[in-house]
């Protein structure tokens, strides 16, 4: 066995079912049929009938995102290959697009494209579908999805409310197809074969930088210049790294004790090194934050979160006291701001408060801060709401009356939204922005609902780019 297919072998042995198809549509085979009985035999036949070198595997393998075997496998890294990939790439453009939707799609949603399509597919091979790779290979064979037909599939993203991905398609279309240059990586497995005998996938001139042990990888190949990918034909996606692990600190204070576990749990999942503090005095709040924004481990961190959980009066937070004066909220995260943290000057730093306000007058009324930002949330009338003007900054702020912490199993409704809108915008790659759309609705129906014990959100941000917590 050659070193090439003993390094194949390796690697199929590490993928998952899943894994298996989306490179073997990658490549440009994928028989829905026979795929769930030998996954990987599958996928050594697709790879065994394209015309395979070092670099298109490690593509490959960059596209299904196992880095991992990137590094163990292929002995480089994630970085190393898309530097290699800067001027040409070997993998469909088209077909890299269907491979990131279904990866993007869940059950429900393959379930409601399934049920859209009733009229269009077989009901046997609706019944039979695994992926939404499955559902596309039965369009294309169909003549209603090819690599210059994506109308249809836009569509029935957009139906089954996943604009998102149907985004992801416009944007495809919009630059791919139009700028579609006479020659382009193949789309179709009778195409997988190049018509050169070697050299064939269009690279620049690279060396691929792997261990002695993969000999395969020395060799170099010729230069055939690829348009951008689509993505760059768009206006290009500004977003802040993420890349570290972890994070950065996730530091929540509850100072009520009801639901700062279920947010520890629900920062973990987002890869943040969670502290959490409970029932903590005014003097220890102010302490405590003091203390997070002098870590030295923000220099290395990619963002910062503070969750407080709090007994308000006015702008102030009581934290556990009832008559000492509170803690203003300008001053929690002026602790934070570049001049007096500067770790994390130009990272995202993201405020989720949930007050609970133990005056008798409307919430949220009483004094004001300062420092005044345009908002994109709703606020009250009673005050000017604000945040700071230093850049990079994420502030949500909930206030409800402190009536609500004397019913049974209370649970904030406000939180309860924000757990379930961040694990689904982990799920589904939504930015920080519209992922807390689905806690303004979640608050919104609450409140025509329940008016009595209604929520009011402050959301205002600084923020230069996307947050992806994905």
């Amino acid at each position: 066995m050659s070193v090439l297919s003993h390094t194949i072998s390796q690697i199929t042995d590490e993928l998952s079912t899943d894994e298996c198809r989306r490179i073997s549509y990658l490549c440009g085979a994928l028989d829905t049929d026979r795929f769930s009985t030998d996954p990987r035999g599958m996928l050594q036949t697709a790879l065994s009938q394209t015309r395979m070198d070092c670099v298109f595997l490690m593509e490959l393998i960059l596209k299904i995102k196992r880095y991992d075997l990137l590094r163990e496998v292929l002995s480089t890294s994630k970085s190393s290959v898309e530097g290699m990939l800067k001027n040409g790439h070997a993998v469909s453009e088209y077909r890299a697009l269907m491979a990131d939707v279904s990866e993007d799609m869940d059950s429900e949603d393959l379930k409601s494209l399934a049920f859209l399509l009733r009229d269009t597919l077989p009901k046997q091979k609706l019944e039979n579908v695994q992926s939404f790779l499955d559902i596309v290979v039965e369009l294309e064979k169909l003549d209603q999805l090819s690599s210059e037909k994506v109308d249809f599939i836009e569509s029935c993203l957009r139906s089954i409310h996943r604009s998102d991905l149907a985004k992801k398609i416009n944007c495809y279309k919009q630059t791919a197809l139009m700028n579609k240059p006479e020659t382009s990586p193949p789309d179709h497995p009778q195409h997988c074969r190049p018509p050169l005998p070697r050299n064939s996938f269009g690279f620049a001139s690279v060396s691929c930088n792997v261990s002695p042990m993969h000999k395969f990888c020395d060799k170099q190949t010729a230069v055939k210049k690829e348009p951008a990918s689509f993505s760059s034909g768009c206006q290009e996606e500004e977003v802040y790294s993420m890349q570290t692990n972890p994070r950065g600190v996730c530091l929540i204070i509850d100072c009520v004790g009801t639901e700062g576990d279920q947010l520890e749990q629900t920062f973990k999942a987002l890869h943040f090194h969670v502290i959490v503090h409970k029932l903590l005095s005014v003097r220890d709040m102010l302490s405590t934050l003091k203390e997070a924004a002098r870590q030295r481990g923000h220099y290395r961190a990619s963002a910062f979160v503070c969750c407080i959980i709090s007994r308000s009066r006015s702008s102030d937070l009581l934290a556990t006291d009832s008559h000492a004066p509170g803690l203003r909220l300008d001053t929690v995260r002026r602790l934070f701001a570049s001049d007096s943290c500067p770790g994390l000057a130009g990272k995202p730093k993201l405020f989720f408060i949930q007050s609970y306000e133990v005056c008798e007058g409307c919430v949220g009324c009483g004094g004001h801060e300062d420092g005044e930002l345009e908002t994109d949330g709703p606020v009250s009338s009673c005050r000017p709401r604000t945040v700071p003007a230093d850049a990079d900054v994420f502030w949500s702020h909930c206030e409800t009356k402190a009536k609500q912490l004397e019913m049974p199993n209370h649970q904030s409704v406000y939180l309860r939204a924000l757990r379930s809108s961040l694990t689904e915008g982990q799920k589904r790659r939504t930015h920080l922005v519209d992922m807390h759309m689905a806690v303004n609705r979640a608050v919104y129906e609450h409140n025509s609902k329940s008016a009595e014990s209604s929520y009011l959100i402050n959301l205002r941000h600084t923020l230069r780019k996307n947050v992806y917590l994905s």
